[in-house]
Order: structure tokens, then sequence, then C-alpha cells
């Protein structure tokens, strides 16, 4: 048991006192959830959910070589990156596994922002500290200037449009433009982690609250609720979307996670890890690794992370996330199965829940995709 006590949000009182269950995440006392998981599940997927997410981990980094320290750290064309627009990427150790995935805004010529998982942002900031080296760029820890509140769903733009005057019919995904949002200076981003269009709302600790009060009354005709973290797994879930600790992991290279297309071998100069990712590129070509498949459920046994994938009394994969799917109406799964069974409609694949071997259908990911 860790000593240390749990950080809380700014957040946290508003949390409490709308009657949410709190859970310890990443050294974060978090809302796991309001009221019923389904109901905040579906009304991201039909209307809308306010979500606070300030346990990311923000950092900052500027200077003239801002962009090539990015370009040399992370495995993708940071410094290629336009002013206002955001990437997502990986940092990687020297032999190519995952250390985390992130999201990185480039605010300005100099200016980076760096978005990393709560439970990899200190092993990121300490990276991205010791690859600074020999750079002409600073790396600054500014987990504690910053709160996240997303607002995410169909209806996410018309309550936003109501709070803001930016141009948000002009701002396309993965891009971000400072403004004000009910007043308080925002770096508003059109990212998420929810399969649905939305925001996610960069501001100072101290507005918080006021931000989050505003953007409930302004969604109140549409039907925008409180949503917490457990919602928010089985909607990335829906969209296929990796969850570091499950799908992503030091023992696996992008390549091996079906994401080798974020490593950008043709950028200049030398990266971390760029001689192992290189061999994981052959070595995924020529002898493919297991793929990551979804799978859905015949019967409504529950899969888990770490359970077992069969087909004809062999392991040939493992389940990396496991869930009820609310919009299905059945379970998923994501796992790594090996190529041979990776097929969408591959027959005799099941999981071993508890010695019995559940039907399981292969399907290709996402389980879920929008309606532009």
């Amino acid at each position: 048991m860790s000593s240390t006590p749990l950080r809380h949000t700014a957040l946290d009182a508003l949390h409490r006192s709308l009657g949410a269950t709190m859970t310890d995440f990443a050294g974060w006392d978090m809302p796991l959830r309001y009221g019923s998981e389904r109901d905040e599940h579906l009304a991201v997927r039909t209307r809308a959910g306010l979500f606070d997410l300030s346990h990311m981990g923000e950092i900052t980094v500027t200077g003239p070589e801002a962009g090539a320290l990015l370009n040399f750290a992370l495995v993708g064309n940071i410094a290629a990156v336009g002013v206002g627009r955001a990437r997502y990427t990986m940092i990687c150790d020297a032999a190519g596994g995952i250390l985390d995935d992130l999201i990185v805004y480039r605010l300005a010529d100099t200016e980076f922002m760096v978005v990393a998982n709560a439970s990899n942002a200190q092993v990121v900031l300490d990276a991205l500290t010791a690859r600074a080296e020999g750079f002409d760029a600073e790396v600054r820890d500014d987990r504690d200037a910053y709160a996240l509140l997303a607002v995410q769903g169909p209806e996410s733009p018309g309550i936003l449009k109501s709070l803001t005057d930016a141009d948000l019919d002009g701002l396309k995904y993965y891009a971000g433009l400072p403004g004000t949002v009910a007043g308080v200076p925002a770096l508003i981003a059109r990212t998420g982690y929810t399969g649905e269009d939305g925001f996610e709302l960069f501001v100072k600790p101290e507005h918080a609250v006021e931000l989050w009060q505003a953007l409930t009354k302004a969604g109140e005709g549409v039907g925008l609720i409180a949503c917490g973290l457990s919602c928010r797994d089985t909607l990335r879930l829906e969209a296929g979307m990796p969850l570091y600790g499950h799908e992503l992991s030091t023992a696996l290279t992008p390549f091996d996670a079906g994401l080798g297309r974020v490593v950008k071998f043709d950028k200049d100069g030398d990266f971390v890890g760029r001689e192992a990712l290189a061999q994981a590129a052959e070595r995924a070509a020529t002898n493919p690794p297991r793929v990551l498949v979804g799978l859905v459920a015949e019967g409504r046994r529950v899969p888990r992370a770490g359970y077992a994938v069969v087909a004809g009394g062999e392991v040939i994969g493992e389940v990396t996330s496991g869930a009820p799917s609310p919009t299905l109406g059945k379970p998923i799964a994501m796992a790594y199965v090996d190529a041979a069974h990776a097929a969408p409609g591959t027959p005799g694949v099941g999981v071993d829940i508890r010695g019995s071997h559940e039907p399981y259908e292969v399907v290709a990911l996402p389980f879920y995709k929008r309606r532009k």
C-alpha cells in the first residue's frame, strides 16, 4: 500500500456534491461514476457528457530547438506539426518498447504541450528531461498549471458555441486554438477519447469550477450529464482506442500494437529507439506478431484483461480489455491473437472464462464508428 496521499483535482468538492463514486486512479482521487455507468455512456453517444480529466499530465517544451528535441525524443515527426494542430504519437525506450502514448499540441513556433497519461506522466517527464540534454530547449512540468475538462458527444459543438465566440466550425479534429469559454481563458482542442465529436478544454485550475458550472447550465436543455472514468473506458473500448497498461506497454513496440504508422523513419535526424523499431518493422512485415482484434460475445459472460483467447483447445491470444458494450448490448473485448486467427469471422474462437470456453466472434476494430 502506498502511503502517498491521493491528489485531488480542482473539481474535487464539486464531484462529491454531485454524489460521485470516487476511486484511486494513478494516484488521483477521481470520479468513477455519478449514477448509472450505462446512462453516462449512452448520454455521450446520443447527447453529451462532461468529464474532469485534470489527472492527465501536461508537459510544456519550449525553446528554439523544442521541435528538434521532440523529434529526437518521440517517434513522430513533431517538428512538422503546424501551429494550432495536434498529433498522436508515442515515446519509446531504446529497445522500442512503448513508454506511453501521447498527444502533442503545437501552441507556437517554439512551444509545444505534451499530454501524457496520468500513470506515466512522471516517466514521460523524466525521459524528456534526460533527452533534452544538448538541445536549446526547456522541459517544464505543468501538471499543476492546468485543469482539463472534456465535453464529448453529438451535442457538444452546440453547447460550446453558446459559451464562446471561438471559430469552432473551423476547428478541425486534432487541432486547438486559444479562446475564452464562458469568460474563462482556455485552450480549446477538438480531441477526445470517446469515439464522438467533442472538445477538451485546458484552463487554469482556479477557473475549473466556474467553467464546469457554465457548461452544465449550457447543456441542460440538450441532456448533458456529468460522466466518470468508468464510462470513458467503455466508450474508448467501443471506439477501438488503446489504453496504456492494457493494449500498450513497454513489452510491445508500436508495430506489435498495430500502430507502426506513428513511427516516422523519414524525419530528419536520429531518434530514441530508431534501430530497434526498424528491426521491429521488418519483423512485423515478414512474420506478423499477434494482431489486435475485436471480440463480440455470443453469450452474456464478460471477458476481462488477462483472460486467454482459445481455438481448437489451444491458447491463441489474450484479452487486453473487456466490458459490456452499452451500444451493442453485448460483452466485447480487445485481444491480441495469433495472425492465423485474426481475420474477421474466423470460426471456433472463444475466451476462457473461469474454465469455460465461451464463443466469441472475431471482428475488425472499432466496434463503433460515429456517423459523420
